[in-house]
């Protein structure tokens, strides 16, 4: 950031389209489904595909509880998942937790979740959070979902991870070096990959041009923002 400059974005317009690319991925990784969507087309009707898995009873593991996390924890609790979440520090106002989803440890998420969805900011603490180490610590067999941003995952750990089983599925709408994807990840049947379009649909790009109007118009007449970057906040028009 330079200083002196004020920054704004737009949280809250993209909160629920990325929420339901999150739950899309998710359920599209829980069934492995592009080994059939594939064979279908190819003409091989239902190709090698093995049984997927059902959503209900697993544990849900939501890392981050902002306003994509908790809209996509409401979109996961009419599948029965037990829900649970890590934040840096546990959520206080019951709006924003609206599921009543647990708070639980880093570790203690990582070690017991079923199913992990990353729903952080891309910062000095988040980067590179979930490496070797941390696939390590997860159960056999965990699906992974990603639509925060690429570089919280070392992609070639994420990689090892599937190759072993340990990681049984993973969905991703975001990459570590996009719009490079890690060729192994293209390569592996396991894997739900969508190009980063979480927010592309009409109503969501709408939301976020009237917000940025908004933000423009408030800058310009009140000489504040509406929505600053919060390392902008106490910088001056």
């Amino acid at each position: 950031m330079v200083a002196g400059i004020s920054v704004s974005n737009t949280p809250g317009a993209a909160d629920a389209s990325t929420a339901n690319t999150a739950i899309y991925l998710l359920l599209g990784a829980l069934r492995r489904v592009h080994i059939p969507a594939t064979a279908l087309r190819a003409g091989q009707w239902r190709g090698s595909m093995g049984l997927g898995h059902d959503p209900e009873g697993k544990t849900l593991g939501i890392l981050g509880m902002g306003g994509i996390g908790a809209a996509f924890a409401l979109r996961a609790a009419p599948f029965d998942f037990h829900l649970q979440y890590h934040n840096r520090n546990p959520v206080q106002d019951p709006s924003c937790n609206p599921t009543n989803a647990k708070y639980v440890s880093f570790d203690e998420l990582l070690q017991t979740s079923d199913v992990i969805s990353i729903h952080l900011p891309l910062n000095d603490t988040t980067r590179g959070l979930i490496g070797r180490k941390e696939f390590g610590m997860m159960k056999d067999g965990v699906v992974v979902v990603n639509t925060a941003r690429g570089k919280i995952i070392d992609e070639a750990a994420l990689v090892e991870a599937l190759e072993q089983g340990k990681v049984y599925a993973a969905g991703l709408d975001v990459y570590e070096k996009e719009p490079e994807i890690h060729p192994d990840l293209i390569k592996n049947d396991n894997v739900v990959l969508m190009p980063h379009i979480g927010t592309a649909t009409v109503e969501t790009q709408r939301k976020m041009e009237l917000l940025v109007i908004d933000n423009v118009r408030s800058a310009l007449e009140k000489g504040c923002l509406i929505t600053p970057v919060a390392e902008t906040r106490n910088s001056k028009l």
